[in-house]
């Protein structure tokens, strides 16, 4: 089992007919990044858990709901009165999404330590706001460590949202803190430049990759995936061509998909990851690419099952 660490919110997603300019209705959109890579694994048919804590709300029934029926443990979730995070989705031209966030007082804030997993955990997984909210990011900060000194499998997709962080500064060096616990490592290339701040992003890059990660890889949207292993090498893949809807929820896919390839291949173990060849990194670099373009195609955080991957 692959169990992800994070937040599950709900975003609000503008009418398909909305004109630019204007307001019109919002649709809420079951989410959150941790959460999608839930979903996204679940429906990969990769056993999936999730720790969390849930608002008894109707939008925390119904994501709780959606977990179970995308086959996505809940052994470790909790529940609480406090609300549902939300999440006001704002879409470009180019339906590139970017978000307004209400956490104060909320669900997401809050989790409980479970203590060291189970046996028949394989991997972790943390990320967004997760790792940006108190008192929760300390949590999964613990758990994060405690699982890589025991020899699990960690991986990070920090996926920022800079209007959440108070002290950039602060944030950034307790990112590259968790470096050396962490053996895959996803960015998008506006997250690295964010973390980057000042410094050159490709000598960033590298630094990162060499500080523990046995594999960074990076998302750059419509030019395809990334990926920087061994001593500095640079493998790539090409983006799918896909009618976009929105992008909520790309990223996470991708995330997801990578762990699920992995998972199919043995791959869940720093050794093995050093291990792949150029090849092996490009085919799971390419699933990650198709998974993510059936993703775009859809509004909201759908993303794809196994067989409409092919």
């Amino acid at each position: 089992m692959i169990v992800i660490g994070g937040e599950a919110l709900v975003d609000l997603v503008p009418d398909s007919a909305t004109e630019g300019g204007e307001l019109g209705p919002l649709h809420p959109r079951l989410g959150g990044g941790p959460y999608n890579v839930a979903i996204a694994l679940g429906r990969l048919d990769v056993p999936a858990g999730f720790l969390a804590t849930l608002s008894t709300d109707q939008f925390g029934d119904k994501l709780l709901e959606r977990m179970v029926e995308s086959g996505v443990s809940t052994d470790l979730v909790s529940r609480s009165s406090e609300p549902t995070t939300l999440a006001v989705v704002g879409l470009s031209e180019d339906r590139s999404a970017r978000y307004s966030f209400h956490t104060e007082g909320t669900a997401a804030r809050f989790v409980n330590d479970p203590g060291p997993l189970g046996e028949d955990v394989l991997a972790v997984s943390f990320g967004t706001l997760g790792m940006v909210l108190e008192p929760g990011a300390t949590v999964y900060e613990t758990v994060l460590f405690r699982e890589a000194e025991r020899g699990m499998f960690v991986a990070l997709d920090p996926n920022i949202r800079a209007d959440l962080i108070a002290d950039p500064a602060a944030y950034r060096k307790r990112f590259e803190s968790w470096l050396p616990a962490v053996d895959l490592l996803k960015l998008s290339v506006e997250d690295a430049e964010w973390l980057a701040g000042d410094e050159e992003l490709d000598v960033v890059l590298r630094r990162w990759q060499q500080a523990g990660p046995a594999g960074l890889v990076l998302t750059r949207g419509a030019d395809g995936l990334a990926a920087l292993i061994g001593d500095g090498e640079l493998v790539e893949v090409p983006g799918v061509r896909a009618e976009v809807a929105d992008t909520i929820g790309a990223g996470d896919t991708v995330h997801a998909a990578l762990l699920a390839w992995l998972h199919d291949h043995g791959g869940l173990s720093p050794e093995a990851v050093r291990g792949l060849t150029n090849e092996q990194w490009r085919e799971a670099l390419d699933f990650a690419a198709r998974a993510a373009a059936i993703t775009v195609s859809r509004p909201g955080a759908e993303p794809p099952t196994t067989a409409e991957i092919g």
